[in-house]
């Protein structure tokens, strides 16, 4: 949990700004929810590893004797949370107000989670999170709006070049089938196959086998990953899925998909194949949320080797608090990421001002100064003059600041003589 300098604040906000603007400019509409949801709601088995990580609130009330008599039960102990994602209360918001929200919902929030982190590069136990979802389409247009509101994004914040890796956890779970695997040990596989990246064919074959599953599915899946293949290029499409795929992967699970890219081609003003359009198909992205039901992907930049946000479809979530299913897709920018990457933004006003001034002009003249120059639409901060000039402007300059002027008694806006930092 990090405190942030005004520099660091003032570019945090200048992202998020844009990020909201370019939200909004897709028919997305922000809402808010509380940083706390019931114990129950967090710990209903869908947040999947991250029900660990919650921070949990005591119960108000508890003496000594309560609280070890309850020591081994931590329901018993807590009854709030805070929030470690915002999709798990979104479900909860839409269940409760879905009579005041159209029959398809297009969501921003854009607020801070907490996870029990340990803490490192890139991972923080206090962070914010950018999700846009639509609940209420179950139709390819759903994922196709949500990657093309993200890539416009990330152009929009100067990280041209994004790509977005898509899968589904219907063809997962097929594909495992199809080599053998029992439904009650394909968790395990999935956890095993989301490391394929860190340690390769060879690595996910070895450690499938250490955990025990099954030896017939793990040859025929060893298989799979040594079979042949062209070094041909197939762009996003039924073949480059397809091909990915063992023979017979479902038709409307790859009709499904085949429609997102055909979406995002025609948004994004593809004129030629689909191969032009930021979609690649990764057979093995796994996406570790348990309440994933359908399509998932995962941003990512060729700046960096590290995913940028992602998401999926969790068709499955909301009939949990609703009583009737409901289908619902969203993705994640991962802010903190993608903050350290944006170019330092020129500050929105159209000046910035250090007005530097001695002892001997009057407060009222300051003042109305002051007040003169921000009517015009400048950014003004008054300081007195040291000793030390520079140091007083460079710390100005580093706070955002892009130019000063020394004020002397009786100046006006009109004589002030307004000198750039640079």
């Amino acid at each position: 949990m990090r405190d942030f300098l005004p520099a660091d604040k003032a570019r945090r906000e200048g992202v998020l700004a844009v990020i909201r603007e370019r939200y909004r400019a897709h028919g997305f509409d922000e809402i808010e929810t509380p940083v706390m949801e019931e114990y129950s709601r967090l710990h209903a088995g869908i947040g999947g590893d991250n029900e660990k990580l919650a921070y949990n609130v005591l119960k108000r009330g508890l003496d000594a004797d309560a609280i070890r008599a309850a020591a081994d039960d931590q329901a018993q102990l807590t009854d709030l949370g805070l929030r470690y994602d915002l999709t798990v209360p979104l479900a909860r918001f839409y269940a409760t107000n879905r009579g005041q929200l159209p029959s398809v919902f297009r969501s921003i929030q854009i607020a801070p989670v907490w996870r029990a982190e340990r803490p490192q590069k890139g991972r923080y136990r206090q962070f914010v999170q950018c999700d846009i979802d639509i609940i209420g389409d179950a139709s390819a247009r759903a994922e196709a709006e949500l990657a093309v509101a993200t890539l416009d994004t990330l152009d929009a914040l100067g990280l041209e070049g994004g790509r977005i890796r898509i899968n589904d956890r219907r063809v997962l779970e097929w594909m495992l089938d199809s080599f053998g695997f029992g439904a009650d040990e394909r968790p395990g596989v999935l956890i095993t196959i989301d490391k394929l990246d860190k340690i390769g064919p060879d690595g996910i074959i070895a450690e499938l086998r250490e955990r025990g599953a099954t030896s017939a599915a793990v040859d025929a899946f060893d298989a799979f990953l040594r079979r042949a293949v062209t070094m041909e290029y197939n762009p996003y499409g039924e073949r480059q899925i397809r091909k990915a795929l063992p023979a017979g992967a479902p038709d409307d699970v790859v009709a499904h998909l085949i429609g997102i890219g055909a979406a995002v081609a025609a948004a994004r003003g593809t004129d030629g194949p689909l191969g032009d359009i930021p979609l690649v198909f990764d057979p093995f992205l796994v996406r570790g949320m348990g309440y994933y039901t359908g399509t998932i992907f995962e941003l990512a930049h060729p700046s960096v080797d590290y995913s940028l946000g992602g998401g999926g479809r969790y068709d499955g979530m909301i009939g949990r608090f609703l009583g009737q299913d409901v289908p619902a897709v969203g993705f994640s920018i991962g802010f903190e990421r993608i903050v350290d990457l944006v170019a330092d933004r020129a500050d929105a006003a159209a000046d910035a001002v250090v007005l530097v001034h001695d002892r001997d002009v009057p407060e009222s003249e300051l003042l109305a100064l002051k007040a003169s120059l921000v009517r015009q639409g400048s950014r003004v901060r008054l300081e007195h003059r040291t000793k030390n000039l520079k140091a007083l402007l460079e710390r100005a300059s580093a706070d955002g600041y892009t130019a000063f002027a020394t004020v002397a008694p009786g100046a006006s806006a009109d004589t002030l003589e307004v000198k750039p930092l640079a």
